[in-house]
């Protein structure tokens, strides 16, 4: 007696059976792979753009924003911290900021800014990776220090101004690093796009 017909349709059952579970189980096994491809919610939200509302912000007064995992500072500029800018310029070691990498090109300017009362920069000292204190009027104890305000880093002692420009002869090799930002309208700042870029 042969049993050929029954094992026949029952291996084809058994084939088609494995291929379909075999075919299911690659799909489950691909998804997660393919998944783990794509950055995390927290690696997007690191790289996203951050906006700062100025609008509360006095002449003077400084706001702290985090971008892609640093902080940075926003500066109101008073008129009388403007004026300052030009007084020291002899003292600098990049008053001009020449060193490209330091700010996007809307930024090489005295006031290192798209608009002069408003200060973006990384607050990141660029010797150590310390973080500057913002101090906008002189301490007695920097009298003599033809320094009228600004960054100080009290880790190794640089001073930069209130543009963040660094003095010379200072640890901090260049300037504090300029973002690229943009104004999303009056009293809105992203940092992370470029109006050129946007």
């Amino acid at each position: 007696m042969s049993n050929d017909g029954v094992n026949q349709g029952r291996r084809r059952f058994l084939v088609g059976a494995t291929s379909v579970v075999g075919a299911v189980g690659a799909v489950g096994v691909a998804v997660p792979f393919v998944a783990s491809w794509q950055p995390s919610a927290k690696a997007r939200a690191a790289g996203a753009p951050a906006t700062a509302d100025v609008s509360r912000l006095e002449p003077g007064q400084q706001m702290t924003v985090e971008w892609r995992g640093r902080p940075v500072w926003i500066i109101r500029r008073t008129p009388e911290m403007l004026e300052s800018l030009s007084a020291i310029e002899g003292s600098l070691a990049d008053p001009e900021s020449n060193v490209s990498s330091q700010q996007p090109v809307y930024a090489q300017n005295r006031y290192r800014s798209r608009r002069e009362e408003m200060l973006v920069v990384i607050g990141i000292c660029t010797h150590l990776g310390c973080s500057p204190t913002y101090r906008p009027e002189v301490a007695p104890s920097d009298l003599g220090a033809n320094w009228l305000g600004g960054f100080f880093c009290p880790c190794h002692g640089s001073r930069f101004d209130l543009s963040g420009r660094v003095f010379r002869n200072q640890p901090a090799p260049t300037n504090l690093e300029v973002p690229p930002y943009s104004f999303a309208d009056e009293n809105t700042i992203v940092v992370g796009v470029d109006e050129e870029n946007a």
